[in-house]
């Protein structure tokens, strides 16, 4: 199973955030990269500075021949396509996508395999949880139920939009 989250708090060339999100999903299947399942959109507070204008969610569960780094180059190339610039780590951004875990490798990377900060972020177990509500952490063993638990109460109130 890979499994890969997607974010966004600035508009794009293509719109708000949700609409980038749904557009950078349907550019994924002309690079080689079949989405199998894709959660809900889920509204979350900005990290780390709460200020920023709020996220949109998501964790989508896809297949492709791609290799890690080859599809982590399709991820990057995708975000710049909509609007993505180089900037400070966790500035406000169009689109951000990342790899969470490619069939359960434990890779340094890059890209590093799982997501060194998954198990920290409401923001992308919530949705995981929708679409792979059996998978567990490769490095831990922790189910995603566990480690949603885990976390503050106040990190795991996400809106869920329509």
């Amino acid at each position: 199973m890979i499994l890969i989250a997607l974010g966004a708090n600035l508009s794009s060339p293509v719109g708000a955030p949700t609409e980038t999100l749904r557009a950078a999903l349907q550019t994924l299947p002309h690079q080689n990269v079949a989405i199998e399942d894709v959660s809900p959109f889920y509204q979350s507070a900005a990290w780390p500075d709460p200020r920023d204008p709020e996220f949109v969610n998501a964790v989508a569960r896809i297949k492709t021949e791609l290799s890690p780094p080859e599809l982590l180059a399709v991820l990057k190339r995708t975000e710049c396509d909509f609007g993505r610039e180089v900037a400070e780590r966790n500035a406000p951004r169009p689109l951000d996508i990342d790899i969470l875990d490619y069939e359960r490798r434990i890779e340094s990377g890059p890209p590093a395999l799982p997501h060194p900060r998954l198990h920290e972020r409401a923001f992308v177990l919530v949705p995981l949880r929708d679409v792979a509500p059996g998978w567990t952490h490769p490095v831990s063993g922790l189910s995603v139920a566990s480690l949603i638990e885990t976390l503050p109460a106040a990190e795991c109130t996400l809106r869920r939009l329509a």
